[in-house]
């Protein structure tokens, strides 16, 4: 079962499917840390290698041909350590002919080990904006949602899956529910606070929102750390709502620590205690909802 611990190893390993950048800590950079610190080895797959987050800038962007990354995933696919295997995280694409193969990958990885965790944050928009083509967007939604266990997208990224515009949180559930995956983390959900925000889990007939102060102009990749955290704590055994109210007050720690700073990054190598035992308080609010996931 995913999460046991396997001969020869503490933990099940995280296939982690997502952006390399050289400086900075968003992408694999993020989730690979987070991973790591929490005890999970990690097999990181680089869909795109960048300088550093295109938000700092112009820069170079090498993504790799489609047949090099098909033929990579099926290396791993056929490995024999694909045992080790506890879980599958997708982040950001560099290009939508990696879907395909990515979801061959998983396949097999179910196959080795059917109680493989798919967890699929579908990084492709942001404060209303589709960064992604739309053809990642719709091959993630055709190809990755089905099989997926787990998903985590922020409010853009749930409003461009489902179409609808989604005026408050009650919106969100409705919508997260609609997706497939029988348990959604939607970030950056509508604070019940002024001033504040959350993350909005979704599950069966429960949701749950996670509140914390909104902070301005937090650091890049705290979606992809929110990500990896929450798919860490569930490994561990953690109950969803244990992890989201952990995984949330982790991200909330680290982002207010590293804006204290000033640090135009994630502070994760400064701060790896805040993962590990996170002091924050976050407010917990279990909200009315009408209905559930629609997979068991």
């Amino acid at each position: 079962m995913a999460g046991e611990t396997m001969p020869g190893r503490d933990r099940l390993a995280v296939i982690s499917i997502s952006s390399h950048v050289a400086r900075g800590s968003v992408g694999n950079r993020a989730a690979a840390f987070a991973l790591e610190t929490l005890g999970f080895p990690v097999w990181s797959v680089p869909t795109v290698t960048l300088p550093f987050h295109p938000g700092h800038g112009k820069g170079t962007r090498i993504v790799p041909p489609a047949e090099a990354f098909s033929a990579l995933v099926e290396d791993l696919a056929r490995s024999p350590w694909l045992g080790e295997v506890g879980a599958v995280l997708t982040g950001y694409f560099g290009a939508a002919d990696q879907i395909a193969p990515t979801l061959r990958l998983i396949e097999a990885v179910k196959r080795a080990n059917p109680q493989a965790i798919v967890l699929c944050d579908p990084a492709t928009a942001d404060a209303g904006r589709l960064y992604q083509p739309k053809e990642t967007l719709e091959a993630i939604r055709d190809h990755l949602l089905p099989v997926a266990d787990i998903m985590t997208p922020n409010r853009s990224e749930l409003e461009f899956l489902c179409g609808l515009d989604l005026a408050d949180n009650r919106d969100l559930a409705e919508a997260a529910s609609a997706l497939g995956p029988r348990t959604v983390v939607v970030t950056s959900a509508f604070g019940m606070l002024r001033g504040g925000t959350g993350n909005l889990l979704v599950r069966d007939f429960e949701t749950i929102l996670a509140e914390h102060r909104l902070i301005d102009n937090a650091p890049k990749g705290v979606g992809d750390l929110t990500s990896a955290v929450f798919l860490a704590r569930i490994l561990s055994g953690a109950s969803p709502e244990k992890a989201l109210q952990t995984t949330t007050a982790s991200v909330f720690e680290l982002v207010a620590r590293t804006t204290k700073r000033g640090a135009d990054e994630l502070t994760l190598e400064t701060d790896a205690e805040s993962l590990r035992h996170p002091m924050a308080m976050v407010q917990m609010r279990r909200l009315a909802h009408a209905g559930g996931n629609r997979r068991a």
